[in-house]
């Protein structure tokens, strides 16, 4: 595995506001929230973990100077969601950015997968992603501008022999989803993308897998390794600034090489 990657913050977000949601793991979302941050944009940054959200949105602004907040949300309540579109908009007057990172997975065989399993990953996954994109239009459509970025997955590509159906048919229909929002909303000046990684490092991967298992699992990659949560945030900076002004209804692989076949 590399050093992590490290980029000196530039000003690509300089003025903007932000929302991250599930940013306060120690995966993509965390990494996200850090690079808009370090790029000057003003965060919101969610989670459903009870203190977590306020200790980094307080270590955010310790690092960068830029103001944060953080709060708990259940993306499954939708006043939820309402109450963390308000406190960007009541305390800046606008939402430019919404990186959509909130998902989850459990694993089950088909023929032993209920529906309250199933139900429990689509709604996380994919409904959440609908009532958050859908909660930000109005302040994205007032301003006639805005990026939003979806996390999808290779999944959503090539399915999976390991019990995951609920999450491939959930990151699915999230590319669907970005397509259909994209080509409604182009002409109202938001933009909309997704990223689908593959294998992404994190702590918790340590933690289920047998010494070498992991290695093994990205040997097919054409680079070798699991990518970096700061790699992933490197890519959704891109789509989130005006970078990428021409690019919406996109789904962006990430994979390091290894479905490039898909």
């Amino acid at each position: 595995m590399p050093a992590p990657l490290e980029v000196a913050g530039t000003g690509r977000l300089a003025g903007k506001v932000a929302i991250v949601t599930g940013a306060a793991g120690a995966g993509i979302g965390q990494a996200v929230a850090r690079r808009y941050a370090a790029e000057g944009a003003k965060v919101v940054v969610t989670d459903a973990h009870a203190s977590r959200p306020a200790q980094l949105a307080k270590d955010i602004e310790d690092a960068h100077g830029v103001e944060t907040i953080g709060m708990t949300v259940d993306v499954r309540e939708p006043e939820h969601i309402a109450a963390m579109v308000r406190a960007a908009t009541d305390r800046w007057g606008r939402i430019d950015v919404l990186h959509n990172n909130v998902g989850i997975n459990k694993l089950a065989p088909i023929w032993e997968m209920d529906d309250e399993t199933w139900d429990f990953v689509q709604d996380i996954c994919l409904k959440a992603a609908f009532r958050t994109l859908r909660a930000v239009l109005p302040a994205m459509m007032e301003q006639g501008s805005g990026s939003i970025v979806n996390m999808a997955s290779v999944a959503g590509y090539i399915g999976s022999t390991m019990g995951e159906s609920a999450y491939c048919a959930a990151k699915a229909g999230v590319m669907g989803l970005t397509r259909a929002a994209a080509a409604e909303l182009g002409p109202k000046g938001v933009r909309v993308n997704a990223i689908a990684p593959g294998l992404i490092w994190n702590p918790f991967l340590e933690r289920i897998y047998p010494p070498g298992e992991l290695q093994k699992l990205v040997e097919p990659a054409a680079l070798g390794r699991a990518g970096q949560p700061e790699e992933v945030a490197a890519l959704s900076l891109f789509l989130a600034s005006d970078e990428s002004r021409y690019i919406t209804g996109e789904v962006h692989t990430i994979s390091g090489g290894m479905y490039y076949k898909a």
